[in-house]
């Protein structure tokens, strides 16, 4: 490995101690439907996108509000049972990939079919926090 590349390594590598991560596999609801719901948390205070999660009508919303509350005890649990700090985590990513696809048929008229897809999703969310972003 290269002297560049292995300094880079290295960087990234001391940068992901400040980053905690949960990840939730296999939801059964459309990418395009979790995506407008993690929109509405990246970049904000944890306090804030509980309070946004908690309180949407989404049904996506459910999912991502106990993922976030995973990635918050996965914080404090590297960091030996500390009181959380709303005021420095915050959602750095959160990025919603598409999962494996059910695919049904629903029969038409005159002997055709319509293949229905059923879709789910992988969502992975990770926090830091502000002293180490700036």
């Amino acid at each position: 490995m290269g002297a560049r590349k292995h300094l880079r390594a290295e960087e990234r590598k001391e940068a992901r101690k400040t980053q905690y991560m949960a990840a939730l596999n296999d939801i059964p609801t459309s990418p395009r439907k979790m995506r407008l719901v993690a929109d509405m948390i990246r970049g904000k205070n944890v306090e804030v996108a509980l309070y946004a999660l908690q309180f949407s009508p989404k049904e996506a919303s459910k999912g991502l509000y106990k993922l976030l509350r995973s990635a918050i005890a996965n914080w404090e649990a590297k960091n030996a049972g500390e009181r959380v700090d709303y005021n420095t985590l915050y959602v750095k990513e959160v990025f919603v990939d598409g999962g494996a696809m059910l695919k049904r048929v629903l029969p038409a008229p005159q002997g055709r079919a319509h293949r229905i897809r059923k879709r789910s999703n992988h969502v992975t969310l990770l926090l830091d926090t502000r002293k180490a972003a700036e």
